[in-house]
């Protein structure tokens, strides 16, 4: 087990990627609560469960803190897939 963390640990450094930082894992993909800021991660191939979007193309979130990820922080989808801007609280 040791060997394979290392092995991750070290393809991340070589490639100039953290892990640590990634919004998702390799097999997953994140997803938006409608209506909310709240996100969740979900399994590749998989359709979002009720409740949630993926996000629209081209305004994914890949790493924290990155341009999407805090964009996504006071905006949202609403039910009919338009994007809108939070009110205070949401």
């Amino acid at each position: 087990m040791g060997l394979a963390l290392e092995g991750v640990s070290a393809a991340a450094v070589l490639t100039g990627c953290s892990m640590q930082d990634a919004i998702c894992g390799g097999e997953e993909y994140p997803i938006l609560l409608v209506g909310s800021s709240g996100s969740a991660c979900h399994p590749k191939g998989e359709e979002p469960p009720k409740g949630y979007a993926r996000y629209p193309e081209g305004k994914v979130p890949e790493h924290v803190g990155d341009k999407w990820d805090t964009y996504w922080n006071d905006h949202t989808l609403d039910k009919n897939g338009k994007i809108i801007k939070l009110k205070d609280g949401q």
